[in-house]
């Protein structure tokens, strides 16, 4: 029961990482919003808990929208804790194929949401005494894929806001750090274990040998919104088995 008594607001938290981060931060005593534009996958941990967690929508691009998710979250459980900005979107094209309209969406939902996040919580933090923003990157954001330039660059942007919002926010006492998940068997990662050409070329990259567990990830995600992490600041953790990249 390590964040009994929070509140934590967890973006793309209906499906695949974002679900499985829900559920361990439940387990962990935690009151949970799980936003997204689909309640997706939720209701079953709406079932289970009723009590601390609810589905709310929103459309991390929006300002008004994600300005609304945080109140909703202090309205409802009475204070705001954690937010994870975990919502995020990859659309596979190679630079000069790139259709304009899916750039501007990641950069939309994968960078600016992660600003607007950020920016929605701080006073909702300060007010309940300090708190945790944890973003979400990729293993993308500091390595080449040949069709993934906007995925790529809005991740390793995300990494930079991470730092520069760690250094002005942590005297407000607002700690921010990043979580990079490597090959994970939740979410996107999931398409890449589920295609067997693909996958023996990836796993061979990892020391492990074998795509992470959601539940690993979502470890390393109560780690950064614990009282273990109390001096960790614009860090980014790598989820990843030990990863090498050729």
């Amino acid at each position: 029961m390590r964040l009994k008594g929070k509140t934590a607001v967890i973006t793309g938290g209906t499906r695949g990482l974002g679900r499985a981060i829900a559920e361990r931060y439940l387990v962990e005593g935690a009151s949970v919003v799980c936003a997204s534009r689909s309640p997706h996958e939720v209701k079953e941990l709406v079932d289970e808990v009723p009590d601390r967690v609810v589905y709310h929508e929103v459309e991390v691009a929006d300002p008004a929208s994600v300005d609304g998710l945080m109140r909703f979250a202090v309205d409802t459980f009475g204070r705001l804790d954690i937010v994870v900005a975990n919502a995020g979107v990859h659309r596979d094209a190679k630079v000069e194929r790139l259709d304009p309209a899916h750039w501007n969406e990641m950069v939309g939902t994968n960078l600016t949401g992660v600003y607007l996040c950020t920016r929605a919580a701080v006073p909702h933090l300060r007010q309940s005494g300090g708190g945790r923003i944890i973003n979400v990157s990729s293993l993308m954001a500091g390595r080449v894929a040949v069709g993934a330039a906007g995925y790529c660059a809005t991740k390793a942007a995300v990494e930079m806001l991470t730092r520069v919002s760690a250094i002005e926010l942590g005297p407000k006492g607002i700690l921010v750090n990043c979580l990079s998940p490597g090959f994970i068997d939740e979410g996107m990662g999931q398409a890449v274990a589920s295609n067997d050409k693909l996958w023996q070329t990836y796993r061979r990259r990892l020391a492990l040998g074998r795509a992470g567990q959601a539940s690993e990830l979502a470890d390393a995600a109560v780690f950064l919104a614990g009282g273990e992490s109390t001096y960790i600041n614009g860090h980014v953790l790598e989820v990843n088995g030990g990863l090498l990249w050729a």
